[in-house]
Order: structure tokens, then C-alpha cells, then sequence
């Protein structure tokens, strides 16, 4: 069955996934694995990437149902939404600390020199994704040091 999935669910930044199907993976994953946090993408997919708003409406869709809903309550499953900013706060990477800082924010994680460099270590493992923009991405991206979330 999974490898159906994952035919479902092609990784292509243009590809809008099917939110229920992905739901129900998601779920079925979260409860097997005795999950109790997820962090995924918000409605603006950090870059407009579909299958990343794929993620977030498919947990939306988790948490709007009202029988999902309350066994992601009972299994004390919560969710937290990485906030997308504009292009500017986007590549300012470090300089985006002191902006961040003083914005509304749920949680603010400001990675460690050396956890940022766990994260670019991270990245070059997918040879395959690691494509000429990603290398702009991994130096200059806030992403790579601070990420703010919210809860869904």
C-alpha cells in the first residue's frame, strides 16, 4: 500500500496532493508510531510549494474531522505550523533574528552554529534535491537558523 501512496504523492513542487488520502496516511502514521508532535508547513508553503500546502491542509482536514480530531486530542497528537515570511525576511538569514524577535510568534527556535550545520549536513545527504538554489538556500535561508512557529 505504501508504494501506491507515494505514486499518489509524487514529489513535484507544482503537484497539489489529495488531501484526504494524505490524511489518512498521516494519521495512520501519527497513531502507529504513538506521535505527539507534528511541525509542518502553514497555508503558504514557505515557497508556495504545493505538495508542502498539501501538508498543512491535510491536517487541517485531520483536525476538522471531528472523530480525527478527537483522537488526535486523545493521543495527545499536536500540531505546529512553520510560518512562511515574504522573500526579503526570507534571505536575510541571522539578520532576521532581531525581526523575529519582536513579531507575535507561539515559538521561536534560533538553531546553534553547530545545529545549523547538522541541518546543511542534513541537506546535502539528497544529492537529488540538492539542485544550484539550494545551495543559495542553505547559505542565506532563515530557515537554516530561525524558524517560528504557530499551533494549527
Amino acid at each position: 500500500i505504501a508504494l501506491l501512496i507515494f505514486r499518489d504523492l509524487p514529489d513535484n513542487p507544482a503537484v497539489e496532493w489529495d488531501t484526504q488520502l494524505l490524511a489518512t496516511f498521516v494519521h495512520k502514521h501519527i497513531e502507529a508510531n504513538d506521535i505527539n508532535l507534528v511541525v509542518t508547513f502553514d497555508a503558504g508553503g514557505v515557497s508556495g510549494h504545493a505538495n508542502h500546502i498539501s501538508l498543512y491542509n491535510a491536517l487541517r482536514y485531520n483536525y476538522s474531522c471531528f472523530e480525527i480530531f478527537t483522537l488526535f486530542l486523545c493521543l495527545g497528537c499536536r500540531v505546529l505550523v512553520l510560518e512562511s515570511v515574504n522573500l526579503f525576511r526570507k534571505y536575510i538569514s541571522v539578520l532576521d533574528v532581531p525581526i523575529s524577535c519582536v513579531l507575535p510568534r507561539d515559538a521561536l527556535f534560533i538553531l546553534t552554529e553547530e545545529e545549523t550545520e547538522q541541518a546543511r549536513s542534513a541537506m546535502r545527504c539528497h544529492r537529488s534535491q540538492l539542485l544550484w538554489f539550494r545551495h543559495i538556500y542553505m547559505l542565506f535561508s532563515r530557515y537554516m537558523v530561525i524558524n517560528s512557529l504557530h499551533p494549527l
